[in-house]
């Protein structure tokens, strides 16, 4: 049986979206990026360091000072928080 040259286009169509989909991420965006897309594997690495999970809530005004405060010592938020509550507790 003969396929209508539309019939043609269309497998052809589908084959090429199915290679896109399929074809892997650059590295940016995948491995070589740094990041863990994984949570089981970035919980695993958090745990494995020591890192414990601790939510509250805060005032925004206070959450905005811990930003720029991160930003201006160049480090990530949860260094920055970490190292101010063990200078508040050492304090008292």
């Amino acid at each position: 049986m003969t396929m209508k040259k539309t019939d043609l286009a269309k497998n052809k169509m589908l084959k090429t979206d199915n290679a896109i989909k399929i074809a892997s991420m650059p590295d940016r965006f995948g491995s070589g990026s740094g990041v863990v897309a994984d949570r089981k594997e970035q919980r695993k690495i958090d745990q494995a360091a020591g890192l414990i999970p601790f939510a509250c809530k805060l005032p925004g005004a206070l959450v905005t000072q811990l930003r720029e405060r991160a930003e201006k010592d160049g480090g990530d938020l949860n260094t920055t928080v970490a190292a101010l509550i063990e200078k508040g507790l050492k304090a008292k």
